[in-house]
């Protein structure tokens, strides 16, 4: 058994955020499944959204976050979050970060604005945030002598109070396989903190990279953590389409700088679809690009910002210059082919503003977590932001709590399972279960669709299930165990909610309701949970 202080189970910006703020005063261990750049954050291009020009505000920052949430955002989650941006923006730019400068802002940094936002407030490092944050902050935990990174580490299962005996709804830390030995290894801590990122691997098409695959939400939930609004998944409304590009996003920042969509014949849609045209939230333009295609039989759209002078293109989006130029188009010269892919969980854990679960000593950060920021749609730039200041609070609230884990935790036990005989049936489950969750419960859905899925999860989960209880754990087999899981929470939620509201649209329920609330599934009805949870859900 390995015992430490905290537990961090991820490598995006908010287990990297999360483990700075604490290395100074506490040992910490980091697990990641794959390398510490494979993550989420890595690949977010866009930018961070906080106040730092003269002519922003606060308020307008919470009411355009207000808006794209469809009215079931927890005001104070965001006015805590919004408050906390400038902090945040600023402890990035002292840990070495390289934002895109402008001499002729106030701020001295490039704001790049996109949809949803009633100004710039987008700050970024032209078009690959994501990687400049990761690669800086990844310094920066390498040389930390108090954070111990394990690499190749994929978490089985929390060790919970309920699973060692005990009646305190309590985490003591984690088991998990080391892929690289193949042994399964105890790890035992005060306090835990998932920061696995979302479940955009439960769909075919998704800008997700392949460590995406709900593997926080749903150990939180078999746990006995409430997970909340998993109905609303995100849709990125521009995908790199071509045969060779596997999830390339095409940034916001693309329309936010005069992208335009258009059919093949050249002829713009949008305005047809929102007043805001091109700037309206992803939510409107990812629906509306869904009926241009499926009314047309297309393939495609095109976002073209040919319009704009080559050296502006190549200054903003070198990487998705480079990227196209790589695949054969030249986005000065020529539009971009694009499909909506899945992108964003909006829903997942329920926590407070502390970052706090259900379960003492276990606290979940970023899109494994559903905060009240986002309600039913996320304002485009708000997730790093999130992750930034969450994992400050977090921090925050494991240094002045107490904790130590019990020293009676069982090793795994392996003696009763063989070794696979057939591997097959995981790649197979695995790509019927992605084909039906695009077919039936992606952008548009309807009472059908969702019944049919809810049929085959049932079906995947005790064939999967069968297989876990009799067979050795593989990498593979946690994964897709985890991701038919999600997929039946996205399911039941989805079959919930009898309106259309943000990311959630529902031909048999088109219109959005004048009073609604959350959609919060427990897996253990009747437990009393921390006081503190309740706040928000």
């Amino acid at each position: 058994m390995e015992r430490t202080d905290v537990l961090i189970i991820g490598s995006g910006l908010a287990a990297l955020t999360t483990a700075l703020h604490l290395a100074q005063q506490r040992q910490v261990v980091l697990l990641t499944k794959k390398t510490l750049q494979d993550s989420a954050s890595a690949w977010a291009q866009g930018g961070i959204a906080a106040v730092l020009a003269d002519d922003d505000s606060v308020e307008a920052h919470i009411r355009d976050t207000l808006i794209a949430g469809a009215g079931l955002c927890d005001e104070e989650t965001v006015r805590f979050v919004v408050e906390n941006g400038h902090a945040a923006i600023r402890w990035l730019v002292e840990m070495g970060v390289p934002f895109t400068a402008d001499a002729t802002s106030s701020t001295g940094f490039h704001l790049t604005r996109e949809g949803g936002h009633s100004t710039r407030r987008i700050i970024h490092a032209a078009d690959a945030t994501g990687r400049a944050v990761q690669k800086t902050l990844c310094t920066q935990i390498r040389n930390n002598p108090n954070i111990t990174l394990l690499e190749h580490h994929i978490a089985i299962d929390l060790i919970t109070g309920d699973k060692l005996g005990q009646d305190d709804h309590t985490c003591y830390g984690v088991y998990a396989l080391d892929n690289i030995s193949g042994q399964i290894k105890t790890f035992a801590a005060s306090h835990t903190v998932l920061t696995t990122g979302g479940a955009g691997k439960v769909y075919l098409y998704t800008t997700n990279p392949d460590v995406a695959t709900g593997d926080g939400i749903a150990m939180g939930w078999r746990a006995g953590c409430r997970v909340a609004n998993m109905e609303f998944i995100q849709f990125h409304p521009t995908c790199l389409y071509h045969p060779h590009a596997k999830s390339f996003l095409i940034t916001e920042a693309v329309r936010g700088e005069g992208g335009q969509l258009k059919l093949h014949d050249g002829t713009r849609f949008m305005a047809t679809h929102d007043p805001r045209a091109e700037l309206a939230p992803r939510d409107i333009v990812a629906r509306a690009i869904d009926f241009e295609m499926k009314k047309r039989g297309l393939d495609s759209v095109y976002l073209d910002i040919t319009h704009k002078p080559a050296e502006f293109i190549l200054e903003h989006f070198p990487t998705i210059y480079e990227r196209c130029r790589a695949l054969g188009i030249d986005i000065t010269r020529e539009p971009i082919p694009v499909v909506p892919a899945a992108h964003y969980t909006c829903g997942g854990i329920v926590t407070d503003l502390a970052a706090r679960t259900d379960l003492t000593g276990l606290y979940a950060v970023g899109e494994v977590a559903c905060t009240g920021l986002h309600g039913a749609n996320r304002l485009a730039s708000n997730s790093l932001l999130e992750c930034l200041v969450f994992g400050h609070a977090a921090a925050k609230d494991i240094l002045a709590s107490a904790g130590a884990p019990p020293s009676n935790i069982p090793e795994w036990d392996e003696s009763r399972v063989t070794d696979a005989d057939e591997e097959i049936v995981l790649s197979h489950n695995w790509d019927e279960l992605r084909r039906f969750m695009w077919d039936y419960v992606g952008i548009v859905r309807t009472n059908k669709r969702l019944a049919r899925a809810a049929s085959r999860i049932r079906l995947l989960n005790e064939e999967i299930s069968e297989y876990y209880r009799n067979f050795r754990v593989s990498n593979d087999l946690i994964e897709l165990r985890n991701l038919v899981l999600t997929a039946d929470l996205i399911v039941r939620s989805a079959q919930l909610r009898r309106e259309s509201r943000g990311l959630h649209f529902s031909r048999d329920y088109p219109d959005m309701l004048p009073i609604t609330g959350n959609t919060v599934l427990n897996p253990k009805p009747g437990r009393i949970c921390p006081g503190a949870c309740d706040a928000n859900f």
